[in-house]
């Protein structure tokens, strides 16, 4: 049952993503509402997968492509949610297939992990608010990738995207409120990991704390200088990404290394 709705949540989501490519391709507006609802209609199939990989008997089983699999749950949710608020489903576009891959990853790609038995609700919440931050600062890295080709196309006098996305100045701040969600969600996580966290040394957090606090520390000075100096544009773009950059590194990195190649 878990295969079949895995499946099924992953090729609604790829018939999305193909349906909306081909009608951004040819230039035609659109179907936002058969793309949203073919994403609506895998999201309840993808937690259901997600909820019987995560939750087993032996324990919470956090392993990478679990993890990846919640992620891309939370992307898309997130994603269908900006598209009902604003017209930017195309961002649905990075969304919808990095969900399916998350889905795919977790059914059929084994990786060594030891679930989790016991775990004290501070560290319940650490984890689930720096998965929540992350998939809040993907979208917004997805946002101003978005905002740098609309940019760059509104320079070069081309269409293109700027036929189907907001005007400049909402797609800015629509980043900046996703950063702004995200940098609290950031600074909630990192202060219940370090009141939780007993030992990092042993538990080979140093590498994930010493990235997380240099994300953390790139969005502060985002926010600081879109406040006090009125930052945008380009300077927002590139903070925005490198500041996804720390995290994706922490965030992934540390679990690719001893998960699939120490086998940790």
């Amino acid at each position: 049952m878990n295969t079949l709705a895995g499946l099924a949540a992953a090729l609604l989501y790829s018939l999305a993503s193909l349906l909306l490519a081909r009608q951004l391709a040819r230039r035609e507006p659109p179907r936002t509402a058969l793309v949203l609802g073919l994403g609506a209609l895998a999201l309840p199939l993808h937690l259901f997968c997600v909820h019987a990989a995560i939750y087993q008997p032996d324990g919470l089983n956090l392993g990478i492509f679990n993890v990846i699999s919640l992620v891309g749950w939370l992307l898309g949710t997130l994603a269908i949610g900006m598209s009902l608020y604003q017209p930017v489903v195309s961002i649905t576009l990075g969304a919808f297939p990095l969900a399916a891959l998350g889905i795919l990853l977790s059914l059929f790609v084994p990786a060594p992990y030891a679930p989790l038995t016991t775990l004290s609700r501070g560290a319940e919440s650490h984890i689930l608010l720096s998965i929540l931050a992350y998939s809040v600062l993907m979208i917004a890295a997805a946002q101003a990738i978005l905002l740098a080709i609309q940019d760059r196309q509104l320079r070069q006098h081309k269409r293109g995207l700027l036929n189907i996305l907001p005007p400049l100045q909402t797609m800015e701040h629509m980043l900046f409120d996703l950063i702004a969600v995200g940098f609290v969600l950031l600074s909630l996580a990192i202060i219940t990991g370090l009141l939780t966290v007993n030992d990092f040394f042993a538990q080979h957090l140093v590498h994930i704390t010493v990235l997380t606090l240099a994300a953390w520390l790139v969005f502060a000075v985002l926010l600081g200088g879109r406040h006090w100096r009125g930052w945008r544009g380009t300077t927002a773009i590139r903070f925005t990404l490198w500041g996804f950059g720390l995290l994706l590194l922490g965030f992934y990195g540390s679990k690719v290394v001893l998960e699939l190649i120490l086998n940790r």
